[in-house]
């Protein structure tokens, strides 16, 4: 994997840059969808080339239980298992560390937009077992299909995704919880380095690109020592994860702290974050790539985007009567072909057919404004 800055905004710290990959080229800023288990739900590989999308991202812990990662080599790594044609990426399960332990127990992101001590009622309801033992040596999993237990450590992680053959990996990390305080999220910071070296240890010399990963929280003090080792290895690029607070604000101190601690010359991934007002803020502050599942769980609850600040939640019976599109100058097969009246039928019809038009519209509209961020980048406008 090679990555060059072709173009710095002289407004912001905004960037636009090439990563090229045995597999193609992804022009940056770029989102990526998420293909959690080898699909974008309700669409297939050739739908996210046809709407413009350069890349996808998959889930090694999801693949991982199921087909599993030697089958999926044996068929030829995930290009040739999902058909698709362009560059994938995959994390590396260190989510799940999170997410299947903590955020199960606190009901909470990686943005808690809860303060401890505030609506207990609310959150009690909301806590169930966590599915992970962290240790020293990796993570045991118990498995969310079958309760079965299984391990997943650096070494583990690099290998399934080698297996895997995608064209960019993640080092295993843990993703920590926005209610953790300073002790335990230094703890974790510092096994998440330990960790970071084991995986460069275990990658073989493939052309696959190795993110390392930026932990500490919202701690300024973590951030900063993070960013300076983490960047200090000899990654491809850097993945921003873990914590990111407890407001949407947080965020972008975040960025502030870690951004001019790591390689100019290596691309930055902001771990998880798809909201629209948000990505365009991190792309001014020299974000280069994202990944959320944010415009395709909206599409399947039947919620459209029709601007970058307004959404439009289909099932309203309201809808049933509007004969307009849901944005006439989407070239979108849903705003193309149908009415806010017809998909708001199939919404309440139940019609799987509802979920993928409006999946396909939502992912048009992010298609479009990555477009539009690197044109606004390339005329010194963003």
């Amino acid at each position: 994997m090679k990555f060059r800055v072709l173009k710095k905004s002289k407004k912001s710290k905004a960037r636009l840059g090439i990563i090229k990959t045995k597999n193609g080229v992804l022009h940056t800023p770029a989102f990526f969808p998420v293909a959690t288990q080898g699909a974008v739900k309700t669409l297939d590989s050739q739908d996210i080339r046809k709407i413009g999308f350069e890349a996808v991202l998959c889930n090694t812990y999801h693949l991982m239980l199921r087909p599993g990662s030697k089958l999926i080599q044996q068929t030829g790594g995930l290009h040739k298992f999902m058909g698709f044609q362009g560059v994938i990426a995959t994390d590396s399960g260190g989510f799940q560390v999170f997410s299947l332990g903590k955020g199960l127990e606190q009901g909470i992101g990686k943005i808690a937009k809860i303060f401890p001590g505030q609506k207990k009622k609310k959150q009690a309801k909301q806590i169930k077992p966590s599915l992970v033992k962290i240790r020293e040596e990796g993570v045991w999993f118990r498995s969310h299909l079958d309760g079965k237990e299984f391990f997943l450590s650096p070494e583990k992680s690099i290998q399934i995704q080698q297996e895997m053959a995608a064209d960019i990996i993640f080092s295993f990390d843990e993703c920590t919880s926005p209610l953790d305080g300073l002790a335990y999220t230094k703890k974790a910071m510092e096994r998440t380095h330990r960790w970071a070296e084991r995986c460069l240890k275990a990658k073989s010399k493939t052309s696959q690109g190795l993110f390392g990963i930026v932990q500490g929280g919202e701690y300024k003090g973590l951030r900063q020592k993070s960013a300076k080792f983490i960047g200090s290895l000899g990654f491809s690029g850097f993945g921003i994860g873990g914590s990111l607070g407890k407001t949407k604000q947080r965020i972008f101190q975040v960025l502030d702290w870690t951004i001019p601690l790591l390689p100019e010359n290596k691309p930055r991934h902001l771990l998880g974050i798809g909201y629209l007002e948000d990505m365009e803020k991190a792309i001014k502050k020299g974000i280069d790539l994202f990944d959320c599942v944010y415009p395709t769980r909206l599409a399947r609850h039947g919620a459209a985007i029709v601007s970058q600040n307004k959404i439009i939640n289909l099932n309203r019976p309201g809808f049933l009567k509007d004969k307009e599109p849901i944005n006439s100058a989407c070239s979108c097969p849903a705003c193309q072909g149908y009415s806010i009246s017809y998909l708001s039928h199939l919404l309440r019809a139940g019609e799987t057919t509802a979920m993928r038009l409006v999946t396909l519209h939502n992912l048009y509209f992010f298609r479009a404004f990555m477009d539009n961020m690197r044109e606004r980048i390339k005329n010194n406008e963003l």
